[in-house]
């Protein structure tokens, strides 16, 4: 590993924890409720859960400096990632048969209030 490395990761991790925090009062203030936070599974991780009465968000946090960039960071394979953790959370809700699952980001761009990009991704379903 390069010795400039862990600086930068410490960095690039304390940014991304911002970030989510960011996002997750931008959809609090929407009317929703943070149900999970950096939910880990062995295929993947989500940055949030949100949800509001029936309908669950799986949110994607991107911190970039264009609405443009952060929406390009999320490829296939981070789509795949996403949705098999989603599957994951979702059965194992007692409510799991009444509920509506989105595919959501929340951009958090430099001296702006974060963007929430509603179905950013189809799920596989």
């Amino acid at each position: 590993m390069r010795p400039d490395a862990a600086p930068r990761r410490l960095t690039a991790y304390r940014l991304g924890h911002r970030a989510e925090w960011l996002a997750a009062l931008a959809l609090l203030v929407k009317g929703y409720r943070i149900v999970a936070r950096r939910y880990r599974t062995k295929l993947g991780e989500i940055d949030l859960i949100a949800r509001r009465r029936d309908l669950v968000l799986i949110v994607e946090v991107k911190a970039r400096p264009t609405l443009v960039e952060a929406m390009e960071a999320i490829g296939r394979m981070s789509e795949r990632r996403i949705e098999g953790a989603a599957d994951l959370w979702l059965v194992r809700q007692p409510d799991y048969a009444r509920l509506s699952l989105r595919f959501d980001m929340v951009a958090v761009l430099p001296r702006r209030w974060p963007v929430h990009v509603e179905n950013i991704f189809q799920g596989g379903r």
